[in-house]
């Protein structure tokens, strides 16, 4: 979603009053853009995407970092995807030696074009890059294998608790759709149907069931414009909710009716709710906070309370502490960092 330049006095804070399931709260990154970390299965590392023009990352890349021990220790980390072609979505598999990610490396090493959004009355745009498929590296970046080779969109992969199956986004059907593969053979079912944006999936930790993010369009004009974009390479993923369903599809639920964008889902290690990242409280779309709930969709609880954006949670493998991105203590600037806190129940 769209960042929103802050002042410095609202930003530079690491922790903000009512954040009571935050503690020891320590800033991983200290400029550019970070998003996307996710835990290894050990609870040792993350790997994250970056991009920092400054720095001569001019669209994301993957990197690996392990997470320090201590709040004093800094944090670092290398490049994985080595700053060739646009990339997104990584995670660790299980063995901790190999990571997936999406890349649009089989369409050049050069960063693809952005997308014009002033032909689009400023919306907010995804580019669905064609080229986008799913790889396997190793720890030290080179790739091993290509496990998706349709034509279209493939990103968006994490992988299952025993780290055999992997839920990932494609358009190969025609539709943005999710897709549950069996790394080991690469067989796959596909576990939605509906008209629209299927995305951003997750296994509970318990492996029985699936959160994911969905922008179904209704109306007329809103299905009409959904295929117009799609047919363009595109997807406006401004209305958004959350919903669950079993590890195949089956008993598919609604779990959020809170309008806007109701996004980055993920479940809390018992498996029994729902941590999520929204802007409905905002009419104009801004902040976005992460909040907690049910999976009946009751008890909505705010978790985080940036003026700025929260986002991508995603809790350790033990359950004891929480990562995030989010604009917070950026000196007024537009930089997303990363941030690891203990969890308080």
């Amino acid at each position: 979603m769209a960042f929103l330049i802050q002042s410095a006095q609202a930003q530079d804070a690491l922790q903000f009053e009512g954040e009571k399931h935050f503690k020891n709260i320590h800033q991983l990154t200290n400029s550019g853009d970070n998003a996307e970390a996710y835990w290894s299965f050990d609870g040792k590392r993350i790997t994250f995407q970056r991009t920092n023009p400054k720095e001569g990352i001019n669209c994301d890349q993957i990197f690996m970092g392990i997470v320090p021990s201590k709040i004093t220790d800094t944090f670092t980390y290398k490049s994985i995807s080595g700053g060739k072609a646009r990339t997104t979505c990584s995670y660790f598999t299980k063995d901790g030696a190999h990571i997936i990610y999406a890349s649009t490396k089989n369409g050049g090493d050069q960063c693809p074009p952005a997308v014009d959004r002033a032909k689009y009355g400023n919306k907010y745009i995804w580019p669905l890059y064609t080229s986008y498929d799913i790889f396997m590296a190793d720890t030290s970046g080179n790739i091993i294998k290509q496990l998706t080779k349709s034509d279209g969109y493939d990103a968006e992969g994490t992988l299952s608790p025993n780290g055999k199956k992997m839920i990932y986004c494609s358009v190969k059907e025609g539709d943005l759709d999710l897709y549950v593969m069996e790394l080991a053979t690469g067989k796959e079912i596909k576990v939605t149907n509906t008209l629209g944006y299927d995305g951003g999936a997750w296994f509970s930790p318990d492996g029985k069931k699936i959160v994911w993010r969905a922008s179904r369009p209704s109306s007329p004009e809103e299905v009409d414009e959904y295929k117009s974009l799609l047919k363009e390479g595109l997807v406006a993923p401004t209305k958004m909710e959350v919903w669950v369903a079993n590890a195949d599809g089956t008993d598919a639920k609604q779990i959020t009716h809170l309008g806007q964008a109701n996004w980055a889902p993920n479940f809390t290690p018992d498996s029994k709710h729902i941590i999520f990242c929204s802007n409905y409280e905002y009419k104009r779309g801004f902040p976005f906070n992460m909040y907690l709930i049910d999976l009946d969709g009751n008890n909505l609880e705010k978790i985080s309370r940036d003026k700025g954006f929260d986002a991508f949670p995603m809790f350790s493998p033990d359950g004891k502490k929480i990562m995030f991105s989010s604009n917070r203590n950026n000196g007024g600037t537009r930089d997303t960092n990363l941030f690891v806190a203990d969890w308080v129940d």
